[in-house]
């Protein structure tokens, strides 16, 4: 392939597929959240589960034996979290309902940040810990001229904590603020 080669044309995430420790409660979970997206479960196994729809898929897949006793990890190798485009803010109000009534840890929202104009969020943790998203931002949100990416600082880690705007180490609590 050329240096020179063009654009590639991204249609969206096809599939992201999420290997738990919890297979039963991950599989009764997702079951119960991702068909409220709009999303159709095509696969039921023993040891996979995928749902389709909303313009992507989502897998969940039973972790290999020796792993059983493991939970996810938001800062080792590999996913940080898992984020979906909600179309309203009432779409994330019914999500963080949703959510709280199959038992999810909500880790924050629903509330706006500044990461772009209009953000608005909420932020809850699956059966096995592994964070989930979903967001609403209005109109082209980061993608409108002019416009850059808020609160580049909630990005910054030193020694394994978080620093706050102020420079601050924040100390995060499981289901409360960070």
């Amino acid at each position: 392939m050329s240096e020179k080669t063009s654009e590639i044309g991204i249609n969206g995430m096809a599939h992201v597929i999420l290997t738990v420790s919890q297979f039963d409660k991950a599989r009764s979970f997702y079951s119960s959240l991702l068909p409220k997206f709009g999303m159709v479960c095509v696969n039921d196994g023993p040891d996979f589960c995928y749902h389709v729809g909303a313009r992507t898929a989502i897998g969940v897949r039973r972790c290999d034996p020796e792993f059983e006793d493991e939970r996810f990890k938001q800062y080792r190798v590999g996913l940080h979290h898992l984020c979906l485009r909600g179309r309203s803010r009432e779409d994330i109000d019914k999500t963080a309902v949703l959510a709280a009534e199959l038992g999810a840890t909500i880790i924050r929202g629903p509330e706006e940040r500044d990461w772009a104009k209009g953000y608005y969020y909420v932020l809850f943790e699956d059966p096995d810990g592994i964070r989930f998203e979903v967001s609403f931002i209005p109109g082209k949100g980061l993608l409108k001229k002019g416009e850059s990416f808020g609160s580049s600082s909630d990005y910054i880690r030193v020694g394994g904590k978080d620093v706050n705007k102020s420079g601050l180490l924040q100390n995060h609590v499981k289901g409360g603020e960070s």
